[in-house]
C-alpha cells in the first residue's frame, strides 16, 4: 500500500529495530552502567535469558509500532477500524452492505383467467465461475385475465454487489411455478443496486476527496462526495462534464455503475438530493446522469487443447464468454477479475487475450476479430458476443 518504510523511520530516529542492533545497544548500556559482565556470547545462559526477557518483547513492540501504529496514522496507509476513525474525523462513514432490489418479468403459459403467484418465488442465475445468485419475490403477483406478463418486485437473497447482474442473467426457476413458463431480468430491472461493505480502497478515496470538499464552494469534490454517498456508486466512478451543456453554470455528472445500470428511479433519488434538497451551489445546474454507453460486437475464435471432452469444451466456451462479459461490466469482481472497460481510456484486446490464457488452461490459442476500443466520456458495452471453438 505504501512506499514508506516505517521501520526505517524508527531506525533513522536512532531506535534499534533489529535483534543485532538491540544486542549492541544493550551491551553499550550495560558498559555505561559500569557492569563487568563479559560473557555475552549467544551460548551464555544469562544472555539467552536477557534476550528472552528484554530483546524479544522490545522487538514485538517495535514491530507493532512500525507495522501497525504508524501506518494507521495516515489515510494513505490506514485500514479497517483505524481508517474508519480517520474518515469519521472528516465526517465520512463507511457505507454498509445492501441487497439488490428490482423487478423481474414473469411470463405465464396463457392469458386466460386470473393467476395468483405467491411471494417467495426464487429465481437464479446460471453459474458464473461457480457462483450462483438468487433473487426472491417479495410480493404476491396477480395476473389479471388477459395479461400474459407481469413485473414482480424481487430482492437478493444476500447482500453484495455480485447480484447486480446485467439483463438476461436471471432466467432460471430452480423449482417450477405452476402456470409460469419464463422469467427474465429486463433492461433497468434494478431499482436499487446491491453493495458490499465499503472496502478500504473506496473509503480511502472518499476520505481524500473530503479534504477538497470541505470548503464554501461547490467544487467537483463536493458533488463527488454527495453522489458517492449512495450505495453502488464508487468515488472514482463519477465523471464531470464542465463545458456548460445546458448553458452558463451547468454541468453534468456521469455515474459509472458496475454490471447493470439501475432503473431511472435510482438516478432520480440522486438528482433529488442534489437539485431539489438544496445541496447545490447558488446558480449551479448540475444534472446526474448514467455514463453514456457504446455498443460493440465482439467475435472470438478459440483453438482449445486437443482431446477435450464435449463437456469440457462446452464449459470452456461458457467460461470464456462469461469472462469477456465481466470485462465489459456485465458482472462484478465477485466472479472473474479481468481488466475492465473505462471511460476516457483504451480497452486492449491483446491484454484480454493474455488474461484469458491465464484464466483458462484449456486454451491453446485464440484470436479476436476486434480492434482496440478507444472510449471518450462513455463506457463500452457488448451488443453481441460470439465465441467459436475450432
Amino acid at each position: 500500500m505504501s512506499d514508506l518504510d516505517f521501520r526505517k523511520v524508527l531506525a533513522d530516529a536512532g531506535i534499534p529495530t533489529t535483534e543485532a542492533a538491540l544486542h549492541k545497544a544493550w551491551e553499550a548500556e550495560v558498559a555505561a552502567q559500569g557492569s563487568k559482565l563479559s560473557n555475552t556470547s549467544a551460548y551464555s545462559p544469562f544472555w539467552r535469558l536477557v534476550t528472552a526477557l528484554v530483546t524479544k518483547p522490545v522487538l514485538w513492540l517495535v514491530g507493532f509500532i512500525s507495522d501497525t501504529v504508524l501506518p494507521n496514522f495516515f489515510v494513505k496507509t490506514a485500514s479497517g477500524a483505524w481508517l474508519d476513525s480517520l474518515a469519521w474525523a472528516v465526517n465520512i462513514e463507511r457505507k454498509g452492505a445492501t441487497k439488490a432490489q428490482g423487478q423481474l418479468l414473469f411470463t405465464r403459459e396463457n392469458s386466460a383467467g386470473e393467476l395468483l403467484m405467491r411471494a417467495g418465488v426464487v429465481v437464479q442465475s446460471a453459474a458464473i465461475n461457480a457462483h450462483v445468485y438468487q433473487l426472491v419475490t417479495v410480493e404476491d403477483a396477480l395476473f389479471p385475465d388477459g395479461r400474459l406478463q407481469q413485473s414482480v418486485k424481487v430482492q437478493a437473497q444476500q447482500v453484495g454487489s455480485g447480484y447486480n447482474l446485467a439483463p438476461g442473467y436471471y432466467a432460471i426457476l430452480p423449482e417450477p411455478v405452476t402456470g409460469i413458463v419464463q422469467v427474465v431480468n429486463d433492461d433497468g430491472w434494478m431499482t436499487s443496486p446491491g453493495a458490499d461493505p465499503e472496502p478500504d480502497e473506496q473509503l480511502r478515496l472518499r476520505t481524500r476527496n473530503q479534504f477538497s470538499a470541505v470548503n464554501q464552494w461547490h467544487t467537483d469534490a463536493v458533488y463527488r462526495a454527495m453522489i458517492a454517498a449512495f450505495p453502488g456508486v464508487r468515488p472514482d466512478g463519477v465523471y464531470f462534464l464542465h463545458d456548460a451543456p445546458r448553458g452558463p453554470g451547468s454541468a453534468n455528472a456521469y455515474v459509472l455503475f458496475d454490471a447493470d445500470v439501475p432503473a431511472e428511479s435510482y438516478l432520480e433519488q440522486i438528482n433529488a438530493h442534489v437539485r431539489d434538497e438544496g445541496n447545490h451551489g447558488h446558480g449551479d445546474d448540475l444534472l446526474v446522469m448514467v455514463m453514456p454507453e457504446t455498443r460493440h460486437d465482439i467475435a472470438l475464435t478459440v483453438w482449445p487443447r486437443a482431446n477435450l471432452t464435449t463437456k469440457r469444451r462446452e464449459a470452456l466456451q461458457q467460461g470464456i464468454a462469461q469472462f469477456i462479459r465481466a470485462a465489459f461490466r456485465e458482472s462484478t469482481a465477485s466472479d472473474y477479475r479481468p481488466t475492465l472497460t473505462y471511460p476516457q481510456s483504451r480497452f486492449s484486446f491483446s491484454r484480454l487475450a493474455e488474461e484469458l490464457h491465464q484464466a483458462f488452461d484449456d486454451i491453446e490459442s485464440l484470436h479476436f476479430a476486434n480492434e482496440d476500443i478507444v472510449s471518450p466520456l462513455s463506457i463500452a458495452r457488448i451488443a453481441n458476443l460470439r465465441v467459436d471453438l475450432v
